[in-house]
This record gives C-alpha cells, structure tokens and sequence, in this order.
C-alpha cells in the first residue's frame, strides 16, 4: 500500500485532457492507495462551492466514487483555488487540510505545502495573497453575484499569465532559506510541494544532516505523481494516453 501525492491540475473545460487523465488516475491507480493527497491548484479556478459548472461537477462526482470506495482523500488550497468550504467538502467526501500540514508517512516526519508561500522573491504575488486570503475579503467575494465572481476569475487569470510571462524566472521559484528555515521550524527532513511546475527531487544538508524537498509536477501535458510507501518513494510522470 501507498500514499498518493498530486498538484497543479489546473483542471478546467478548456482543455479537457488533464480532466480526463485525473479521472483515470482515479479510477485505477488511486484505487488501491492508502490515501491521495491533493497540494493545491486542482482546479484553475474555484470562485465558490456554490458554482453549478457542469465540468466541475463531474471532477467531483469523481472525487466522491473514490472516498465513497473508502480511500480518504485531503485537498489542500492552492493559489488558484483557495475558496474550498464545507460544502466542497461533502460533495466530494474529501477533507480540505491545513497548509502547511507535518504528516507522519511510514515512520517519517514530512512536511506538506503547496508551495506558493515558498515564493517570496515574487513579492507582487505575495501581496496579492496576503488579500485574497483574508477572511474579511473571501466574505465580501462571495457575497458578489456567481456571475461576477467567474468574471473576476477570468480577469485574474489573465493578469496572472501575464506577470508570469514577465517575471524573473528566479522569482517564480521557492526561497531556498525560507525552504531551510519552515523545515526546521517544524523539525522535518522532508518537505513535498506543488506551485512551481519543477518537478525534482532536490537533496540537500540541514544542520548536518541529509535533508530533501520533493516538487510536484503540473498536469498540463501528462501526469505527476509522487507514491510514497514503507519502501520509499518514487515521484513519476504518467504519460498521457498510456495506463494510469
């Protein structure tokens, strides 16, 4: 038995092929896991568990046939969709976790994030964040009309492809101190995160002794997943197409 790590799905209408790769991977693969973790960012956008979308609807008819066969799965917030609630989570029978989040894995100590607070070169988006996921501020979203707030998305979105076309490729990734100093603050050895679309297995010395960060891969153009076991670890690509 295993434990399933995935991010950055980005799932959405337009571009169905992750959204139907996910699903297989839910039907075959995560069948037999002792758990699936989501880090963040399954959806592009999630702008209310109010949101009748039809596409998203299905990912989570999706989810819910995996947790009511018995495998518990945790959806962590990510940047795109940090407005997951309670009703989110009983259409899914998933449980939206905290970020960061120490697990105990087989005996280790891991540690568990999306990844996005990681970034702190990226200081416009750091700004940003510190907005969006103010309690005051979700309540006033969500007070707008549904309509609006897809609108709003959409505008982010944008603006969102924009800055990253711009920015420093640097910038876009995780602070290697700030890495160091969330690790040893939670007394772990290993951090798994998403966000940065780099997968790797980075290894490395902390405080004298051998320590790892393990990044997710996106889902754009095939597969990520990290399965985690008594054995060990292996973090793969699934290619599109081929067996979950």
């Amino acid at each position: 038995m295993s434990t399933l790590f995935i991010s950055d799905l980005h799932l959405d209408a337009a571009d169905p092929a992750p959204g139907a790769q996910f699903q297989g991977f839910l039907r075959e693969r995560a069948q037999s896991a002792d758990a699936l973790y989501i880090l963040g960012d399954l959806f592009e956008t999630w702008v209310g568990d109010d949101d009748d979308d039809a596409y998203r609807a299905r990912i989570c008819d999706s989810l819910a046939a995996l947790t009511g066969r018995g495998v518990p799965c945790y959806v962590m917030h990510g940047n795109r969709d940090f407005l997951y609630a309670r009703r989110f989570e009983q259409r899914t029978g998933a449980t939206v976790i905290a970020d960061p989040l120490t697990l105990d894995l087989y005996g280790q100590q891991v540690l568990i994030t999306h990844g996005d607070a990681l970034c702190v070169g990226d200081r416009s988006y750091q700004r940003l964040r510190g907005i969006v996921r103010n309690p005051a501020w979700q309540r006033r979203f969500m007070a707008l009309p549904l309509s609006l707030r897809r609108a709003l998305a959409g505008r982010a979105r944008a603006g969102s492809r924009k800055h990253i076309q711009r920015a420093a490729y640097q910038i876009m990734d995780v602070d290697e101190q700030v890495v160091r100093d969330v690790m040893r603050a939670c007394a772990v050895r290993t951090l798994i995160h998403g966000h940065t679309h780099r997968p790797a297995v980075h290894e490395f010395e902390l405080d004298g002794a051998a320590a790892r960060r393990i990044v997710l891969g996106a889902w754009h153009d095939s597969g990520s997943c990290l399965t985690w076991s008594a054995a060990g670890f292996q973090l793969q690509t699934l290619l599109r197409g081929g067996p979950e």
